[in-house]
Order: C-alpha cells, then structure tokens, then sequence
C-alpha cells in the first residue's frame, strides 16, 4: 500500500516554518517526512536554504515521523565520510527514522567550493565510490580507502547509525535507473513514471520506490498557478539544464522561456481537492511505494486542513 508523506522544501522555506510544517505534517496523517538538500535555492524568489543537517537534527525534536533526504549530494560540496558521519547523527537523534537519499548533484549547489563540474559519467562513478565509502563507515570499524576521487585516512563513527541506515538514490533515466539499482537499497525520483520503476527492477532493484512532488493550495485556481510559475518554473526546464546552470541567476534568466501554461499542466493548484488527488494518483498507478507531497507559496495551514479532510482519506480508503 502506498504511503504518502509530506515534503519539507529548504529551498522556499525558513527554517522555523519547517519545523512547523513538520509538526502540521504529522498531525494532518502524513506518515512520513522527506526533506532536500541545497546551498542554494534555485532562484531568488524562493528566497531560502538552511542547512539540511541542522534541520533534521531539530525536526527529530518535533516529530516522530521517519525522515529522508531527497536528495543529498555526497561527492563534491561534502566529503563522503562527512556525509556519513552527518547521516549517522541524524540516524541516532531520530531513533533509526532516518533514511539517506543520494544523488548525483546539481551544478547549482556543488560548484560553491570551487571546482569544475564532471560529466554525468564521472559524477555517477564518483557516487558508486562514495556510497562504498559510506557503507564501510555504517558497518563499524576503522575505515582506509583510496580510490580515484576519494581518500579516506583512519577514520571511524564513533556515533554509529541506530540499527540500519539504508541509502536510496535518485534516478529520471534508465541509465540512472541501473545506478539506483547497483547502489541503492531504493529508488528516488519525481515522475509517475511506470517505465522508470520497470527498468530499475529489471535491473535487479529491490527496495523501495520514492517519489516527491509539488501541489499548491490557493484560494482560486488562477492564483496557485501564478503562484507556482513564479516559485517553481525551474521543474519545466527541459533536459540537463537542471544539473548544469551554476547560479540562480542563470536559472531566473532560463525560466523566462517557461510559459505560465506548464504550471497550469502540473495539476494540484487550488483549492480543489480533486485536483490534488489527481496529482498524486498516477504515482499510485504507477506502483510508488511511497509518495511525498509539498506546499508552494504558503497556505500552509489551509493546505493540510485540506489533505487532513479530503485527500490523504480518499487516497488510503
């Protein structure tokens, strides 16, 4: 049965109204929290991106609801065996509710320590190298590696994951697909896409399949929609752009060819819960194990009384 879970946006949000919507989130019948990771937002309107670690560490004191990163990048902006030891101490301080989710990154996010940034080739060998970095370090012991991107020196957690810790990675193509399935112990995407979910069991997959979206509850139609292009327009540029552009600048000039109709064809704007169920149905078609929905601009408290009273009950009946 799929679960659904509500997902905390660092990107739009303060950190204090993060944690409120935790709270909001499980009190709604949400029964679980995804979260992202990003040193920057994608553009400026969105206007926010606390740190993702200090954010977990403070959402494991305002609720119980298991958490997972959707996703951590841990190849470039932090070392692997940072990563590690900052997914361990989240496990602990949420009594073993947390979860890794992996991914190759985005230019926007890894280039501020000032390197160049690899090929989707290289990126995904440098993610296999870290993800067996990370799981030497979970498994206890002293660790020592060196490998092609990264080396590690005598280097042990101390605090060690509560029980285990599993690691998803993220994937919107078939070769992406195979990594998850090579790597992961699931999969991470954002489409209800039946093909996507096909070629990563076929590929030897056996975990969970995560995927997280968008809705936007607003007083009227229109409204979201205005709403949604003017915070999230990024979602409809096409092909890589989104791992490659460096800033937020570039991003606000490439959304400018984003038509306001791209909104308007996502679903889930308004107030209409007809239009946030069919939202989220296809991810339900499709087989997702669970599914992970935020609120753009604002509303939040009007958007989980909705989801409380219409949504999450017609979907779990």
């Amino acid at each position: 049965m799929t679960e659904y879970g509500y997902f905390l946006s660092c990107e739009e949000y303060a950190p204090a109204e993060l944690l409120d919507q935790a709270r909001r989130a499980e009190q709604a019948g949400f029964t679980r929290l995804a979260i992202s990771d990003h040193f920057h937002p994608w553009t400026d309107a969105q206007g926010n991106s606390p740190f993702v670690w200090s954010m977990i560490g403070a959402i494991s004191q305002v609720s119980a609801l298991p958490v997972t990163t959707l996703v951590t990048c841990p190849t470039v902006r932090l070392h692997p065996v940072v990563t590690a030891q900052a997914a361990a101490t989240s496990s602990v301080l949420t009594g073993g509710r947390f979860r890794l989710g992996l991914g190759t990154g985005e230019a926007l996010n890894e280039h501020v320590v000032g390197g160049r940034w690899p090929s989707f080739a290289e990126r995904a060998e440098m993610l296999a190298e870290a993800v067996r970095v990370i799981r030497a370090l979970f498994a206890g012991g002293t660790v020592n590696h060196r490998g092609r991107h990264y080396t590690v020196d005598n280097a042990r957690l101390y605090t060690a994951p509560d029980g285990e810790l599993p690691l998803y990675v993220s994937a919107f193509g078939p070769r992406a697909a195979k990594l998850a399935a090579d790597l992961g112990d699931g999969l991470v995407t954002t489409v209800p896409d039946a093909e996507l979910l096909r070629a990563y069991r076929e590929s030897g997959g056996t975990g969970p399949t995560l995927a997280g979206t968008k809705a936007c509850w607003a007083p009227d139609e229109q409204r979201a929609v205005a709403t949604r292009h003017r915070l999230w327009a990024s979602e409809y540029l096409p092909g890589e752009l989104n791992q490659l552009l460096p800033t937020p600048h570039h991003f606000e000039q490439a959304i400018e060819l984003v038509p306001e109709s791209a909104a308007a064809e996502s679903g889930g704007n308004g107030p209409d819960p007809q239009a946030h169920l069919a939202l989220l149905r296809p991810y339900l078609q499709a087989g997702f194990d669970e599914v992970y929905v935020g609120q753009i601009g604002g509303h939040v408290e009007e958007f989980f009384d909705c989801y409380r009273q219409r949504v999450l009950p017609e979907l779990t009946s």
